[in-house]
Protein backbone atom coordinates (compact mmCIF):
# COMPACT_ATOMS: atom_id res chain seq x y z
CA UNK A 1 0.00 0.00 0.00
CA UNK A 2 1.56 3.53 -0.80
CA UNK A 3 1.23 6.61 1.67
CA UNK A 4 0.41 9.97 0.23
CA UNK A 5 0.24 12.96 2.02
CA UNK A 6 -0.28 16.29 0.58
CA UNK A 7 0.74 19.14 1.89
CA UNK A 8 -1.67 21.54 -0.03
CA UNK A 9 -0.47 24.91 1.48
CA UNK A 10 -1.27 27.65 3.39
CA UNK A 11 0.37 29.88 1.26
CA UNK A 12 2.75 32.43 3.59
CA UNK A 13 2.56 29.51 6.74
CA UNK A 14 6.22 28.41 6.94
CA UNK A 15 5.61 26.48 3.69
CA UNK A 16 9.25 27.77 1.99
CA UNK A 17 10.98 27.18 5.20
CA UNK A 18 9.43 23.94 5.58
CA UNK A 19 10.26 22.38 1.71
CA UNK A 20 13.82 23.99 2.07
CA UNK A 21 14.43 21.58 4.85
CA UNK A 22 12.70 18.61 3.34
CA UNK A 23 15.02 19.28 0.16
CA UNK A 24 18.23 19.99 1.70
CA UNK A 25 17.85 16.48 3.56
CA UNK A 26 16.46 14.17 0.83
CA UNK A 27 19.05 12.20 0.90
CA UNK A 28 18.88 11.36 4.62
CA UNK A 29 14.94 11.09 4.24
CA UNK A 30 14.71 9.25 1.59
CA UNK A 31 14.45 5.55 2.89
CA UNK A 32 11.38 7.06 4.77
CA UNK A 33 10.02 9.26 1.63
CA UNK A 34 9.99 9.73 -1.60
CA UNK A 35 9.65 13.98 -1.68
CA UNK A 36 7.63 15.91 -4.79
CA UNK A 37 8.13 19.56 -4.91
CA UNK A 38 6.88 22.25 -7.45
CA UNK A 39 9.15 21.65 -9.76
CA UNK A 40 8.29 17.46 -9.79
CA UNK A 41 4.39 18.37 -10.36
CA UNK A 42 4.43 21.79 -12.28
CA UNK A 43 1.43 20.65 -14.64
CA UNK A 44 -0.39 19.62 -11.46
CA UNK A 45 0.19 22.53 -9.65
CA UNK A 46 -0.81 24.83 -12.49
CA UNK A 47 -4.16 23.27 -13.36
CA UNK A 48 -4.83 23.64 -9.83
CA UNK A 49 -4.33 27.34 -10.09
CA UNK A 50 -6.30 27.56 -13.60
CA UNK A 51 -8.86 25.92 -11.69
CA UNK A 52 -9.23 28.35 -8.98
CA UNK A 53 -9.24 31.40 -11.49
CA UNK A 54 -12.30 29.64 -12.98
CA UNK A 55 -13.97 27.10 -10.65
CA UNK A 56 -15.42 25.49 -13.54
CA UNK A 57 -15.64 21.70 -14.38
CA UNK A 58 -13.63 21.45 -17.46
CA UNK A 59 -10.69 22.99 -15.08
CA UNK A 60 -11.52 20.71 -12.66
CA UNK A 61 -11.08 17.63 -14.61
CA UNK A 62 -7.88 18.37 -16.03
CA UNK A 63 -6.53 18.08 -12.20
CA UNK A 64 -7.55 14.48 -12.22
CA UNK A 65 -5.87 13.84 -15.05
CA UNK A 66 -2.72 15.67 -13.93
CA UNK A 67 -3.24 13.78 -10.58
CA UNK A 68 -3.48 10.28 -11.90
CA UNK A 69 -0.98 11.08 -14.85
CA UNK A 70 1.82 11.81 -11.61
CA UNK A 71 0.49 9.07 -9.55
CA UNK A 72 1.80 6.91 -12.46
CA UNK A 73 5.09 7.67 -11.40
CA UNK A 74 4.34 6.46 -7.52
CA UNK A 75 4.10 2.75 -8.50
CA UNK A 76 6.76 2.63 -10.46
CA UNK A 77 9.03 3.44 -8.13
CA UNK A 78 8.02 2.58 -4.69
CA UNK A 79 8.28 4.56 -1.34
CA UNK A 80 7.16 3.86 2.16
CA UNK A 81 5.27 7.19 1.79
CA UNK A 82 5.14 9.78 -0.92
CA UNK A 83 4.92 13.95 0.26
CA UNK A 84 3.79 16.56 -2.28
CA UNK A 85 4.30 19.57 -0.83
CA UNK A 86 3.25 22.71 -2.92
CA UNK A 87 0.61 25.53 -1.62
CA UNK A 88 0.03 26.31 -4.79
CA UNK A 89 -2.24 23.05 -5.09
CA UNK A 90 -4.80 25.06 -3.31
CA UNK A 91 -4.71 27.34 -6.15
CA UNK A 92 -3.81 31.29 -6.34
CA UNK A 93 -2.93 32.92 -3.24
CA UNK A 94 -6.28 35.07 -2.42
CA UNK A 95 -5.63 38.42 -3.51
CA UNK A 96 -4.79 37.38 -7.52
CA UNK A 97 -6.79 37.00 -10.39
CA UNK A 98 -9.82 38.66 -8.26
CA UNK A 99 -9.98 35.75 -6.34
CA UNK A 100 -10.79 36.77 -2.59
CA UNK A 101 -10.60 33.39 -0.73
CA UNK A 102 -9.80 29.50 -0.65
CA UNK A 103 -12.93 28.92 -1.94
CA UNK A 104 -11.63 26.76 -4.51
CA UNK A 105 -9.53 24.66 -2.28
CA UNK A 106 -12.48 21.44 -0.56
CA UNK A 107 -12.98 21.10 -4.50
CA UNK A 108 -9.68 20.62 -5.83
CA UNK A 109 -8.97 18.07 -2.39
CA UNK A 110 -11.70 16.36 -3.43
CA UNK A 111 -10.05 15.86 -6.61
CA UNK A 112 -6.95 14.95 -5.33
CA UNK A 113 -8.11 12.63 -3.60
CA UNK A 114 -10.10 10.50 -6.50
CA UNK A 115 -7.16 11.10 -8.86
CA UNK A 116 -4.96 9.01 -6.58
CA UNK A 117 -7.08 6.13 -4.98
CA UNK A 118 -7.98 5.89 -8.90
CA UNK A 119 -4.71 5.37 -10.23
CA UNK A 120 -3.51 3.23 -7.01
CA UNK A 121 -6.27 1.69 -5.46
CA UNK A 122 -4.76 -0.05 -2.81
CA UNK A 123 -2.90 3.53 -1.56
CA UNK A 124 -3.91 6.16 1.72
CA UNK A 125 -4.22 9.70 0.85
CA UNK A 126 -3.67 12.12 3.76
CA UNK A 127 -3.90 15.91 3.52
CA UNK A 128 -1.74 18.00 5.97
CA UNK A 129 -2.12 22.19 6.31
CA UNK A 130 -0.06 24.22 7.91
CA UNK A 131 -1.78 27.85 9.34
CA UNK A 132 -1.37 30.84 10.90
CA UNK A 133 -2.28 33.21 13.29
CA UNK A 134 -5.01 35.90 11.37
CA UNK A 135 -3.37 39.24 11.77
CA UNK A 136 0.17 37.70 10.46
CA UNK A 137 -0.79 35.76 7.59
CA UNK A 138 -2.85 39.14 6.34
CA UNK A 139 0.76 41.16 7.05
CA UNK A 140 2.44 38.27 5.24
CA UNK A 141 0.19 37.88 2.03
CA UNK A 142 0.16 41.76 1.61
CA UNK A 143 3.82 41.86 1.74
CA UNK A 144 4.18 39.17 -0.75
CA UNK A 145 1.35 41.24 -3.19
CA UNK A 146 3.61 44.39 -2.65
CA UNK A 147 6.88 42.06 -3.70
CA UNK A 148 5.06 39.96 -6.52
CA UNK A 149 2.03 42.24 -8.08
CA UNK A 150 1.29 46.15 -8.92
CA UNK A 151 -0.35 45.35 -5.51
CA UNK A 152 -1.42 49.02 -5.01
CA UNK A 153 -3.98 48.89 -2.01
CA UNK A 154 -2.31 50.22 1.75
CA UNK A 155 -2.19 47.67 4.19
CA UNK A 156 -5.55 49.25 6.01
CA UNK A 157 -7.40 48.61 2.56
CA UNK A 158 -5.90 45.31 1.93
CA UNK A 159 -6.79 44.25 5.33
CA UNK A 160 -10.14 45.38 4.96
CA UNK A 161 -10.84 44.11 1.39
CA UNK A 162 -9.61 40.71 1.87
CA UNK A 163 -9.96 39.80 5.67
CA UNK A 164 -12.26 36.83 4.61
CA UNK A 165 -9.42 35.46 3.43
CA UNK A 166 -7.72 34.89 6.54
CA UNK A 167 -10.90 31.87 7.69
CA UNK A 168 -8.54 29.85 7.32
CA UNK A 169 -10.17 27.47 9.87
CA UNK A 170 -13.34 28.00 7.84
CA UNK A 171 -11.48 26.55 5.03
CA UNK A 172 -10.29 23.60 6.57
CA UNK A 173 -13.46 23.16 8.08
CA UNK A 174 -15.12 22.35 4.71
CA UNK A 175 -11.59 20.99 3.33
CA UNK A 176 -12.68 18.13 6.00
CA UNK A 177 -16.24 17.97 5.23
CA UNK A 178 -15.59 17.09 1.52
CA UNK A 179 -13.05 15.04 2.40
CA UNK A 180 -14.53 12.94 5.37
CA UNK A 181 -13.30 9.85 4.22
CA UNK A 182 -9.69 10.69 4.21
CA UNK A 183 -7.56 12.00 7.34
CA UNK A 184 -6.53 16.19 7.36
CA UNK A 185 -4.02 16.88 9.82
CA UNK A 186 -3.37 20.99 10.71
CA UNK A 187 -1.00 22.76 12.44
CA UNK A 188 -0.20 26.41 13.37
CA UNK A 189 3.23 27.42 12.38
CA UNK A 190 3.73 29.00 15.55
CA UNK A 191 3.37 25.91 17.49
CA UNK A 192 6.85 25.00 16.11
CA UNK A 193 8.40 28.38 16.10
CA UNK A 194 11.09 27.25 19.18
CA UNK A 195 12.11 23.50 17.14
CA UNK A 196 15.31 22.82 15.40
CA UNK A 197 13.26 22.59 11.91
CA UNK A 198 10.36 24.77 12.25
CA UNK A 199 7.07 23.99 10.44
CA UNK A 200 9.12 20.73 8.92
CA UNK A 201 9.22 19.51 12.74
CA UNK A 202 5.46 18.94 11.94
CA UNK A 203 6.12 16.81 8.86
CA UNK A 204 9.18 14.81 10.75
CA UNK A 205 6.02 13.91 13.70
CA UNK A 206 3.57 12.73 10.92
CA UNK A 207 6.13 10.34 9.62
CA UNK A 208 7.15 9.11 12.26
CA UNK A 209 10.83 10.37 12.27
CA UNK A 210 13.00 9.21 14.93
CA UNK A 211 15.31 11.89 16.97
CA UNK A 212 18.19 9.77 16.34
CA UNK A 213 17.59 10.48 12.80
CA UNK A 214 16.46 13.74 13.15
CA UNK A 215 19.36 14.72 15.02
CA UNK A 216 21.62 14.16 11.49
CA UNK A 217 19.47 16.57 9.63
CA UNK A 218 20.92 19.92 8.73
CA UNK A 219 18.53 23.05 8.86
CA UNK A 220 17.89 25.48 6.23
CA UNK A 221 18.51 29.04 5.73
CA UNK A 222 15.02 30.93 6.59
CA UNK A 223 13.95 32.66 3.47
CA UNK A 224 11.15 34.64 2.45
CA UNK A 225 10.72 36.69 4.94
CA UNK A 226 8.35 40.14 5.16
CA UNK A 227 10.48 43.06 4.71
CA UNK A 228 10.44 45.61 7.03
CA UNK A 229 7.81 48.92 7.35
CA UNK A 230 10.24 51.14 5.34
CA UNK A 231 10.66 48.54 2.37
CA UNK A 232 6.63 47.82 2.15
CA UNK A 233 6.55 51.76 2.51
CA UNK A 234 8.85 51.99 -0.94
CA UNK A 235 7.36 48.92 -2.94
CA UNK A 236 3.99 50.39 -2.49
CA UNK A 237 5.41 53.59 -4.02
CA UNK A 238 6.70 51.95 -7.15
CA UNK A 239 3.70 50.03 -7.25
CA UNK A 240 1.76 53.32 -7.70
CA UNK A 241 4.37 54.73 -10.35
CA UNK A 242 4.73 55.18 -13.68
CA UNK A 243 7.33 52.58 -14.10
CA UNK A 244 7.00 50.01 -17.01
CA UNK A 245 5.98 46.05 -15.80
CA UNK A 246 10.47 45.77 -16.49
CA UNK A 247 11.66 48.83 -14.75
CA UNK A 248 8.98 47.82 -11.71
CA UNK A 249 10.50 44.66 -11.74
CA UNK A 250 13.98 45.40 -11.75
CA UNK A 251 13.28 48.45 -9.33
CA UNK A 252 12.35 45.77 -6.48
CA UNK A 253 14.65 43.52 -7.29
CA UNK A 254 17.18 46.67 -6.58
CA UNK A 255 15.34 47.18 -3.49
CA UNK A 256 14.89 43.63 -2.07
CA UNK A 257 18.49 42.92 -2.82
CA UNK A 258 19.85 46.36 -0.95
CA UNK A 259 17.48 45.32 2.22
CA UNK A 260 18.25 41.45 2.03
Amino acid sequence: MTRIIVHAGFHKTGTTNLQQTLRANRKVLAPHLRLILRPGMTALCEAARGYSRTLQDIDLGLVKYEAALLAEGFAAEPAPAVFLSSEDLCGHMPGRHGIRTYAAAPHLMRALAVAFRAALPRSEVSFFFTTRARDAWLRSCYAQHLHASKMALDEHGYVKRFKSSADLDGILDAIKREISDHAVVDTGIEEHADRAFGPAEAVLDLLGITLEIRATLVASERKNTTPDAATLTRLLELNRSDLEPTALRDAKRALLAGHA
